[in-house]
């Protein structure tokens, strides 16, 4: 069977580490897990994520199908951290930690979030875990950042004994992370530009909690891949966005305008297609009336409208 780029990837990645004597490497996998190239590595730490329905025809069609696949990673005499609270997941997690001897940790019941302030400019919040309680500050936008801050967090502090990480090394580096992409801002003619890369059902649904916390009333275009729950993405922003642009994603795997209008808002008449993502955003920004936008969906989009925004093409009128 031949490699695959995403394989070849890896071990390059595995390679370079080796010849520059890494002491610690954070891996993302690239599906799932159980099966996943990265999955060769000596983890002495595993870390699940939230869990949604996405790629399901590789993952299967349930949650607990899901979790079983991203349990995969969970090594024997070794921690195993996992964000999620839906029940069928971590019945799933207890029986994976018991049957390969990892330590299991569950944030629900470890951790405790109480939220600060939640604004375009980031996140303050505050942080109780078994460990200490913590005070932080993350430039990322969203209350659902919060939370993954607070994963990272609790990961830092089961890594702690081996590495020696301090409690002003986690707060610096929460204040300090950057994430491309995810509720990222811009100002272009005086008006708020958001990109965020919600390319699932969850991603759609942390958008739209944002979106409504924040009382922002925004202006949406979005394109997304044909495989993806469209539906679902639609149910959520739909009804806290003002108007709707439908654009191409920019892959052969994207749906089209047209059909987005079927899938992601049947029924508004203020959702419509535009012919490429450059369009929808100059008649937006053109419009008196348009004071915030919102770029989502696809990562493909998001990188479209990253390049189109960090040119400098909009920032004048045509």
């Amino acid at each position: 069977m031949p490699v695959t780029y995403f394989e070849a990837m890896t071990a390059a990645a595995f390679v370079a580490f080796a010849r520059h004597g890494l002491e610690l490497a954070i891996l993302e996998v690239g599906l799932g897990g159980r099966l996943d190239a990265t999955n060769v590595a000596p983890a002495i730490l595993a870390v699940v994520t939230s869990i949604s329905l996405d790629h399901v025809e590789d993952l299967g069609p349930t949650v607990a199908k899901i979790a079983f696949e991203k349990a995969g990673i969970f090594r024997a005499g070794r921690p195993a951290l996992v964000a999620s609270r839906l029940p069928e997941a971590l019945a799933v997690f207890d029986d994976a930690a018991r049957q390969t001897g990892a330590g299991l940790h569950r944030m629900v019941d470890e951790t405790r979030v109480i939220a600060d302030e939640s604004l375009v400019s980031g996140t303050r919040f505050r942080l109780i875990t078994p460990e200490r309680s913590y005070d932080l500050a993350t430039p990322l936008a969203g209350p659902h950042q919060a939370e993954n801050a607070a994963t990272a967090v609790r990961a830092a502090e089961l890594l702690a004994p081996e590495f020696r990480i301090d409690s002003e090394a986690v707060v610096r580096g929460v204040a300090a992370v950057r994430w491309p992409g995810r509720l990222e801002g811009f100002t272009v003619r005086g008006k708020t530009v958001l990109v965020d890369g919600c390319h699932n059902a969850d991603g759609a649904a942390a958008l739209a909690t944002f979106i409504a916390g924040a009382g922002l009333g925004p202006d949406l275009v979005f394109g997304a891949m044909a495989d993806k729950d469209i539906e679902s993405m639609g149910v959520a922003l739909s009804p806290v966005v003002r108007r709707i642009r439908l654009v191409p994603a920019g892959s052969p795997r994207g749906a089209s305008p047209e059909e987005l209008i079927r899938r992601f808002a049947p029924g508004r008449r203020d959702a419509s297609a535009a012919s490429g993502l450059a369009a929808a955003l100059e008649e937006l920004l053109a419009d008196p009336s348009s004071e915030t936008i919102i770029v989502a969906g696809s990562l493909y989009l998001v990188g479209e409208a990253r390049s189109l925004l960090l040119s400098g093409r909009f920032s004048e009128r045509p």
